[in-house]
């Protein structure tokens, strides 16, 4: 199988239309790449796609989030004018090298807060109780899966977070002793919504993923985020991969900070697609998001899709449990709107399910926003995150 990362099997052109969205000469699409100036001061810089070519917009904005507070973010990107970065073909090859030459994509978003929404699927759901009931211990999963879907019973897709037909499912389990603190937040009222990643540590199309090397059971959580202002509005979406260490998380909950933000954990991109009358909300609510995995060591192939019409909770609602009176977040945030797909396939033994290689080459996509692609290493195997809110404020202050 063509893989995306095999400069062999895709030129630049082909690499260049297959991040893209299907419709990509009316998308209104807009990124972040890191530049070095010829004074010698590098750091990143908002742009815009138009066509094959990538138009600086930092003349405009200094950041990410303030283009997402602009009511003429359309003009922005279709007209503003603004010094050309490179085709995207060239800055596709140089964000996928080994190491990547400037110029080179980024995570598309900046200072804002990076939020994630968990169990949002009946699926995940029930994958959150097997790591929960499983300890961590991969080998159990499979075992655990059959006991706990004997007990659960149903149709958990068809239940309504937070209504009286959820609510008596969770008094006959507790009954049974089977309630867990994954179905409090999968059919309970309340939504789980956690920090994934630090503003400016996402990594973006290109670059490697890294796992905690503490974690031997593990795997891509492919999802689509949505780009929030400050004042709690939708302004576009984009495609993500909330990196998951299944046994950190299934020894407690309470390691969920360790499972999630880790060095490189979290790839966002490629691009952020702008809200227009010809995309929006609804396009994410309809969205069937792809997941491919390709091993490099073992020739192991993984292929499956989420339909984001089966999502339990609207992502409005996501959004409305996110931000309010009661939190608010004036550079806005990005928020995961959770994954129906744990891979379960078994990849070294029976029964063992699967987890990541290094060296894995995952790719996400959706037509209505393009591919995010991305190698798995091992996050203390990468290059430590040095750019922060200092490095940025430094960095806009000369430029």
């Amino acid at each position: 199988m063509a893989s995306f990362n095999d400069p062999d099997s895709l030129s630049p052109q082909r690499q260049a239309g297959h991040c893209l969205p299907d419709d990509a000469d009316r998308a209104l699409l807009v990124g972040r790449v890191w530049l070095e100036s010829a004074g010698g001061r590098a750091g990143p810089a908002p742009v815009a796609l138009r066509g094959d070519t990538l138009v600086d917009l930092s003349r405009h904005v200094a950041t990410m989030a303030d283009l997402l507070e602009r009511d003429d973010a359309t003009w922005l990107v279709r007209e503003a004018p603004g010094d050309t970065v490179g085709t995207l073909a060239e800055v596709l090859a140089n964000s996928h090298a080994d190491i990547p030459q400037a110029p080179y994509l980024l995570a598309p978003c900046d200072v804002q807060a990076i939020k994630a929404c968990g169990v949002t699927f009946a699926v995940s759901l029930l994958e959150r109780v097997i790591e929960e009931q499983a300890g961590g211990d991969l080998k159990r999963a499979a075992e655990l899966r059959e006991e706990i879907q004997a007990l659960i019973g149903g149709d958990l897709s068809r239940i309504e977070p937070g209504s009286e037909e959820a609510m008596a499912l969770k008094a006959e389990l507790q009954a049974r002793g089977g309630w867990s603190q994954y179905m409090e937040v999968g059919i309970g009222p309340d939504a789980e919504v956690f920090s994934k990643a630090q503003p400016l540590s996402a990594v973006g199309h290109g670059a490697r993923v890294g796992l905690h090397p503490a974690s031997q059971w593990n795997n891509p959580e492919p999802e689509i985020v949505l780009a929030v202002d400050a004042e709690g509005r939708v302004r576009g979406a984009t495609l993500g991969n909330d990196v998951n260490l299944r046994d950190i998380e299934g020894r407690s909950a309470l390691l969920l900070g360790k499972a999630k933000d880790n060095n490189a954990s979290c790839s966002i991109g490629p691009f952020i697609r702008l809200f227009d009358e010809h995309f929006g909300i609804d396009d994410v609510r309809n969205a069937r998001v792809s997941l491919l995995i390709e091993g490099v060591d073992d020739d192991f192939v993984l292929e499956g899709e989420s339909d984001m019409r089966e999502i339990s909770r609207d992502p409005l609602d996501l959004v409305a449990q996110t931000y309010g009176a009661h939190h608010q977040y004036p550079d806005g945030f990005m928020l995961f709107l959770g994954t129906m797909f744990s891979p379960i396939q078994d990849r070294d033994g029976e029964g063992q399910g699967f987890t990541h290689h290094v060296g894995d080459r995952v790719t996400i996509s959706t037509s209505r926003l393009g591919a995010l692609t991305n190698v798995v290493d091992r996050s203390d195997r990468l290059p430590p995150w040095t750019f922060g809110i200092r490095a940025l404020l430094a960095h806009l202050g000369q430029r």
